[in-house]
């Protein structure tokens, strides 16, 4: 079966990763379509929610040039949506729109303790009562007819691969958790360890110098001591990380560090990127 999530065929490799953000809107997943990225992230955080624009944005990432002859319609560059409700408000409802409309992947900000990873998971599944008891029940709502279509498969076939990578092997959904406070460093570890499911961790490096008194001090001996921390955390787990904020001038290091999955702001084409696709022989 071919995998459709490309982020995920490319962690199972163990390869990096290159991605940049993106305005969940048409004229900028339009000018990253052609580029060589293997990801590329709509900010719904910081930037408005709105789900019809992002729908045509989804739409937009399509090329039929790129399509022509393939075995499904999916982007050949994943989408994945960064919601707006941190983990504490619980407000699910942002994550199930963004899958019904085709992400393959869901972005949860502000994940502190256990309840707030458990919650972000749950909310990227469907219930299924035979599920064992351990694992993140499943919270979203029934309604995959679009998401289904943007995939390019039948909706039977839908229900069997939209779960949470890698607690189902072949699932195709992708749960990213934001690490940004010193709470949810010191939580980690138990996160990791209690709640199945997760396939991303992104260090929120921004809103973690600004807790410290250091705004965006990305390379204060406390700031990379923490993300240090992350980092081991993560390996010791098995569990990729990100790094929000490549640049030229920081993209050796990132690869040194272990990061896996590089991202640019939103730019075309970024030096950075290219540097490091270099360097990873990619």
């Amino acid at each position: 079966m071919t995998r459709l999530n490309r982020v995920i065929a490319l962690l199972e490799q163990g390869a990096t990763v290159f991605g940049g953000f993106a305005a969940p809107e048409p004229a900028a997943a339009v000018s990253v379509r052609d580029v060589a990225y293997d990801l590329v992230l709509f900010e719904a955080e910081h930037k408005p929610w709105d789900a019809p624009l992002l729908k045509d944005a989804l739409q937009y990432l399509l090329d039929r040039r790129q399509l022509v002859g393939a075995e499904t319609v999916t982007a050949p560059i994943t989408p994945i949506v960064r919601i707006p409700a941190n983990g504490g408000e619980r407000s699910q409802w942002h994550a199930k729109q963004a899958l019904d409309l085709g992400a393959f992947g869901v972005v949860w900000p502000h994940i502190d303790t256990v309840e707030d990873a458990r919650n972000a998971v749950s909310a990227c599944r469907y219930p299924r009562l035979d599920r064992p008891k351990e694992e993140p029940p499943g919270l979203r709502g029934d309604s995959p007819a679009w998401a289904a279509r943007y995939w390019g498969i039948p909706t039977s076939e839908y229900y069997q691969r939209a779960d949470v990578w890698p607690l189902a092997p072949s699932g195709e959904i992708l749960v990213v958790l934001m690490i940004e406070s010193v709470q949810a460093i010191e939580n980690l570890d138990d996160i990791l360890g209690e709640v199945p499911g997760i396939g991303l961790i992104m260090i929120g490096e921004g809103d973690l110098s600004q807790e410290l008194g250091l705004p965006r001090e990305y390379e204060h001996p406390t700031v990379l001591e923490l993300k240090r921390r992350v980092l081991a955390t993560c390996a010791a787990h098995g569990v990729a990380v990100a790094h929000p904020h490549v640049t030229q001038a920081n993209v050796e290091q990132v690869l040194a560090d272990g990061y896996r999955v590089l991202l640019t702001a939103p730019v075309v084409k970024y030096p950075g990127l290219d540097r490091g696709r270099a360097l990873a022989g990619r």
